[in-house]
């Protein structure tokens, strides 16, 4: 091998591209902590003189460019095409996050089972022995004749695999496990994820094949390894959910080819994963109706409307600082309306422990919310229910004051197919032809008697 082709490691700053001799804490340059990490480079590459070379490709005029071939093809799950707007495009890079354990290797063998279907796919576990996927895809029923599978983690040998399968469509989990020999760093390092990622990204561009890197998490939820990751691939998806619960929920927070407005929903199931239809009457299903401190709030996420319940407990307190626990819900809302409750609404929550909770598994974080967490927890207090058949939604501002969100016809149309009557919504709201009866209020206080939580 040319000198100037030799591979070598050199460490760089992640922020300002600094060249350091030697890993240290501080980025010597820009004086930032923790961003300097060692990474591949060439002998001769920094400092080289650039030269002018012929493109393969000349520019063309872009009303010249045609998209054959970029349309996406479907993964056979409903809810996984939703959020990648029909499916997977050829030659694109998906990166699927989630904790260990939430179902991502069963949903993968899900969708590339009716994938197979006239085209060969790979499925790379460097993770799991091919003994133990295969007997998850018997038990899934996902065995086809044209889907492949390898044991593998050195690079050179999967790249082996995909010159050997051809495959239209690549899974590799996980990336982080995949490391290249001629790399001296250990595997799941910073260069090497780094330094695989990018050469299947090459791969996967050169040879129009659909590729998905199943990616860990930190604590935090985030996806580990360097950031640049989720520059490089052209889609990232998370899977969430919690083990005690069966519901798994798909997000995209990145993608080149569609929007990310998109949410899919799971359930695990001992067949698998199976789509949700129709996730508010899920969430729905055991409601005890009359209970004080349990409201409907229709929310949106992305633009899919939900109603989901949320419950709150009020109970006094003998601690010196009363509990406030939130489980489903922005804990620093629960907080904020607590205050507002007490400051504006004269409520005491001084000596009482609150519990706030979205029930089923669910999630919310929009403020639409705030008025269903403010009237959940005033109905705990004084132990007055909100009507069965009244749901309740908007922004409430520090002056107490209601404020309007967006998507009102989803959400008051959403309630309506459920059967819900009455919708608690803020006074700016002007929805002509509403499919239910609507009652506006200006301030929290008003919602509140309103909903003859208070007298």
């Amino acid at each position: 091998m040319p000198a100037s082709s030799r591979v070598r490691t050199v460490f760089r700053c992640q922020e300002c591209g600094e060249d350091a001799p030697k890993w240290m804490g501080q980025c010597p340059a820009c004086e930032l902590w923790n961003t300097i990490v060692e990474e591949v480079d060439l002998d001769g590459s920094s400092g080289a003189r650039v030269t002018s070379l012929r493109p393969s490709v000349p520019a063309r005029p872009i009303a010249e460019v045609t998209s054959e071939g970029s349309a996406p093809i479907s993964t056979g799950v409903a809810e996984f095409d939703r959020v990648l707007g029909g499916g997977l495009v050829p030659g694109s890079v998906t990166l699927l996050g989630g904790e260990p354990g939430i179902g991502k290797s069963t949903l993968l063998l899900q969708v590339l089972a009716p994938m197979s279907e006239g085209r060969p796919v790979l499925y790379v576990t460097a993770e799991e022995s091919a003994q133990q996927v295969r007997v998850r895809a018997e038990r899934l029923g996902s065995l086809r004749p044209t889907l492949f599978l390898a044991s593998e983690t050195s690079l050179p040998h999967l790249i082996g695999h995909i010159d050997q399968v051809a495959p239209d469509v690549l899974v590799v989990d996980s990336i982080q496990t995949v490391f290249d020999p001629a790399l001296s760093s250990a595997p799941g390092s910073v260069a090497q994820v780094r330094h695989c990622t990018n050469r299947l990204v090459n791969l996967a561009k050169a040879r129009s094949m659909s590729v998905i890197l199943v990616g860990h998490v930190t604590k935090d939820g985030s996806l580990a390894g360097p950031r640049v990751l989720e520059h490089v691939v052209d889609t990232v998806v998370s899977f969430e959910g919690e083990r005690d619960h069966e519901l798994r929920l798909l997000r995209a927070t990145k993608h080149r080819f569609g929007s990310t407005q998109e949410l899919g929903i799971l359930a695990m199931s001992d067949a698998g994963l199976l789509s949700v239809d129709d996730p508010s009457e899920m969430f729905l299903a055991d409601r005890r109706p009359g209970v004080p401190g349990s409201v409907i709030v229709p929310t949106m996420e992305g633009r899919r409307p939900m109603l989901v319940e949320v419950q709150a407990l009020v109970v006094a307190s003998t601690l010196p600082q009363p509990r406030r626990q939130a489980h489903g819900v922005d804990s620093g809302r629960v907080a904020m309306m607590l205050a507002v409750l007490q400051r504006r609404v004269n409520m005491p929550f001084t000596g009482a422990d609150t519990y706030v909770m979205a029930v089923g598994g669910a999630k919310i974080t929009e403020p639409a919310a705030d008025l269903g967490v403010a009237t959940a927890l005033a109905s705990s207090l004084t132990g007055n229910p909100l009507d069965t058949f009244t749901v309740c939604f908007g922004e409430v501002g520090l002056a107490g004051e209601l404020r309007s969100v967006g998507g009102i016809e989803r959400r008051l149309a959403e309630a309506a197919r459920l059967g819900f009557r009455r919708a608690i919504v803020p006074q700016s709201v002007t929805t002509t032809g509403a499919p239910l009866d609507l009652l506006p209020a200006d301030t929290l206080d008003a919602a509140l008697r309103s909903a003859r939580i208070l007298e």
